[in-house]
């Protein structure tokens, strides 16, 4: 069956209004299916065409870009226009130039009209994938409500609403278990560019999506009176989160947990209760930052190596398991905290003390023979 132009012209406005595309975005991608059906039925598969609608009257025009020629070769026509025949479009033109020769089309054939109605579905669904990406780009570093549309390995697909996003195995919580029709909260990170188009990575396991989740329990972040310095995190584990507060009197830890811990328990709820959260004073001087990370170790001495950003810290034998945490969690998580690459040793200083020893005890005799001799020179001096 052959296509009539002039019903394209109602399928571009039905198509724009049902899936809510601009009608220009529209007709571009319609021009481009009609491009390659043109050169099926009228030119040469590797003509420069380019089609031109008008959705007002349903015209259609095709533009073959031809070099000006003297004499057009006879297996070259599809390319070539002689100079003579050029001068009756354009008066200025000289051999070597190029020009853009219109020619109307009223119908397309069969073999040309399922070629531009494949290449059409194909570009509607680019144009309507780039045209929802690009609402979603304003929306990218913030948390919102998602469906857990499909698992499929180590990556899952997220349901936005008009969009899906993935959620690669990186950004996923550790230990979390995700299953279809699943609602779950996502921090929208970044839009990748890739050879099929814009996609949406979406996070739970990153730093920014806890700390966008305190922002939400935390108001007072909103006017600056606290805020976050510093997070690192191991998804689904543990988080050390280091806090500032900016108002004289207010107690940062304290914001943050909340009255009998809602604020952080709430955050907890959503990135699981098996994620620990330590909520830790930031401090401008190195030493005291990374005493507060470390905690709840009781450090003995923090020893800095600034130029190389390293910290030597020592610490009691029993608090050496505490600071280093279990395979070595805690001391990485303070190290990323920090900024400082930090080696937790024993401290080995023992303190010497001088240690009075007792009198020796003497024997009975030896004893009588002192009280005997101390009363005869007593007896020698009185007399």
């Amino acid at each position: 069956m052959d296509m009539d132009v002039k019903q394209l012209v109602v399928a571009i406005k039905s198509i724009a209004e049902e899936k809510n595309l601009p009608e220009e975005a529209v007709k571009e991608v319609v021009e481009q299916a009609l491009a390659a059906a043109y050169r099926r039925d009228y030119g040469d598969r590797d003509q420069e065409i380019r089609i031109q609608m008008n959705l007002n009257n349903g015209l259609v025009e095709a533009f073959i870009t031809k070099d000006v020629v003297d004499q057009v070769e006879e297996d070259k026509s599809a390319y070539e226009i002689s100079l003579k025949e050029a001068l009756k479009i354009k008066k200025d033109l000289k051999v070597g130039d190029q020009i853009e020769v219109k020619e109307s089309i009223k119908k397309f054939g069969r073999v040309a009209a399922q070629t531009a109605k494949q290449v059409i579905l194909q570009k509607l669904r680019e144009a309507e994938r780039e045209i929802i990406f690009s609402e979603y780009e304003d929306k990218i570093g913030t948390v919102v409500n998602a469906n857990i549309s499909r698992v499929e390995g180590n990556i899952l697909r997220v349901d936005l609403g008009k969009a899906q996003a993935i959620m690669p195995r990186s950004e996923q919580i550790q230990g979390e278990h995700y299953y279809p029709g699943q609602r779950v909260k996502v921090y929208l990170k970044e839009i990748e560019k890739g050879l099929r188009g814009p996609q949406i990575i979406a996070s739970r396991g990153s730093t920014e999506f806890i700390e966008k989740l305190f922002r939400n329990e935390v108001p007072e972040m909103e006017s600056n009176a606290v805020e976050i310095k510093a997070i690192a995190r191991e998804g689904g584990v543990r988080s050390k989160i280091a806090v500032k507060s900016n108002v004289q009197g207010v107690d940062a830890v304290g914001t943050f947990v909340g009255g009998h811990g809602i604020r952080v328990n709430a955050v907890m709820s959503e990135v699981g209760e098996q994620e620990k959260i330590d909520i830790i004073i930031y401090s401008e001087e190195p030493k005291e930052y990374i005493t507060n990370a470390l905690s709840p170790t009781k450090i003995n001495k923090v020893i800095l190596d600034e130029s190389n950003k390293k910290a030597e810290v020592l610490v009691d034998e029993d608090q050496l398991s505490v600071a280093i945490g279990r395979g070595g969690q805690n001391v990485r998580l303070a190290s990323k905290l920090t900024g400082y690459e930090i080696d937790v040793k024993m401290d080995s200083k023992e303190e010497v003390q001088e240690k009075v020893k007792p009198p020796k005890l003497k024997k009975k005799s030896e004893l009588e023979n002192s009280l005997l001799e101390a009363i005869e020179e007593h007896g020698q001096d009185n007399n």
